[in-house]
């Protein structure tokens, strides 16, 4: 699970980190108002799930009313298009506007899941404001690294450590960076992030430590613990057909292709998406119906994946176990009746009651569903209907 940036500040905050006063609007007057209310200079920044808003244009600094107005005014009306939403890109909702500081340096302070050495790890880096991937890149030794016990967390001599590697001048700045450090450490271990980051954390002219942006992620399967986090969510900003997909237990994630993908288990899901593209094809989605899959999940599984305009023909690929390929079989049949199948429907079924399945699929005699021997034979079946 995601949040946006300003309630990552205000975890921050509420850990004793600190940052710059800030409002959220939702539309210019509101962001005029803002202004008004925190004075100075400003920034206004687009709250959206992808990096690259600076470089997009959608974070602006603002020296005055008619300032704010007008970048309020461009990123409520335009998409953000970076190299993390593709090219349609993505509506903004939302703007952060926060009080402008200035600033001296830069530095990258982040709390992540290690998951070879199973344990949390704090990175900080001198080369803050820009990707870690780029400094990981071009001068690995520039960041430093402690690795956490999970039921410790950050001990003293760490806390040091990762300080020391900041090179901060003052004791005073010192302090209130190891402060900063550990205010991570606890939103990362309280709230089950996976990661919990802070770029920049700055040093500002007048000598202040503040964390002016801050990115977090969080284990779904333990957000149900927090109410906080539940609170957070904003489904505006997720694949209306994921979270569609999630609520009928479903797995569900939207691809760039044109071949939907029906299968059952995460495993075939994969190797499904691979012997798609072995064959010249791109999956248009994962799409997971899970092991005991019901013939009213198989039915919205089809709605799910029909109502992807890409979608230009489905590839089903069912090993029956726990569900039996018969089971599936009435699913297919019933969709294509309740939803219709107006593309291809190429099916693979190897387990349980397979043979009698596909007595039923020959016996609904109906021309979308195409049928496979084996899944080489599906996957260049799939290709070749949408070619």
């Amino acid at each position: 699970m995601k949040v946006h940036e300003y309630q990552a500040r205000q975890l921050l905050e509420e850990a004793g980190a600190p940052v710059p006063p800030s409002k959220v609007v939702e539309n210019v007057d509101q962001a005029l108002s803002a202004f008004d209310e925190i004075g100075g200079q400003v920034v206004v920044k687009a709250q959206v799930f992808a990096g690259g808003r600076g470089k997009a244009g959608f974070v602006k600094l603002c020296n005055n009313r008619d300032e704010v107005k007008s970048a309020a005014e461009f990123m409520f009306s335009n998409r953000m298009v970076s190299n993390q939403t593709g090219p349609e890109g993505i509506a903004v909702k939302k703007l952060l506007i926060a009080s402008a500081v200035d600033i001296e340096s830069e530095y990258y302070v982040a709390v992540v899941l290690d998951r070879a050495k199973r344990c949390p790890v704090v990175m900080v880096s001198r080369e803050g404001g820009v990707e870690i991937e780029e400094v990981a890149e071009k001068n690995p030794d520039a960041i430093v690294k402690q690795w956490l016990d999970p039921h410790l967390g950050l001990l003293g001599f760490q806390q040091a450590k990762l300080v020391s590697a900041l090179h901060l001048a003052e004791k005073e700045q010192a302090k209130a960076a190891g402060k900063v450090i550990r205010a991570l450490v606890e939103v990362f271990y309280k709230y089950d992030c996976a990661l919990a980051e802070i770029n920049p954390l700055v040093l500002t002219k007048d000598g202040q430590i503040m964390a002016i942006d801050a990115k977090m992620n969080f284990d779904e399967s333990a957000v149900f613990r927090h109410k906080t986090l539940q609170d957070m969510f904003d489904p505006s900003e997720e694949n209306q057909a994921e979270l569609r997909a999630k609520e009928h237990n479903l797995s569900y994630i939207a691809l760039d292709g044109n071949i939907g993908c029906l299968v059952n288990g995460a495993g075939l899901a994969m190797s499904t998406m691979d012997i798609i593209k072995l064959h010249g094809g791109e999956p248009a989605n994962f799409l997971d119906v899970g092991g005991s899959v019901t013939k009213d999940g198989a039915i919205e599984a089809f709605r799910i994946i029909l109502a992807d305009d890409k979608v230009k023909g489905v590839l089903v690929n069912i090993f029956g176990g726990i569900a039996k390929c018969d089971t599936i079989a009435e699913a297919l049949i019933a969709a294509a009746k309740e939803v219709g199948f107006k593309v291809p429907v190429v099916v693979r079924l190897e387990g349980t009651n397979v043979e009698r399945a596909r007595e039923l699929l020959k016996e609904a005699n109906i021309d979308a569903l195409v049928p496979a021997d084996d899944l080489t034979d599906a996957a260049q079946k799939a290709c070749a209907q949408v070619a």
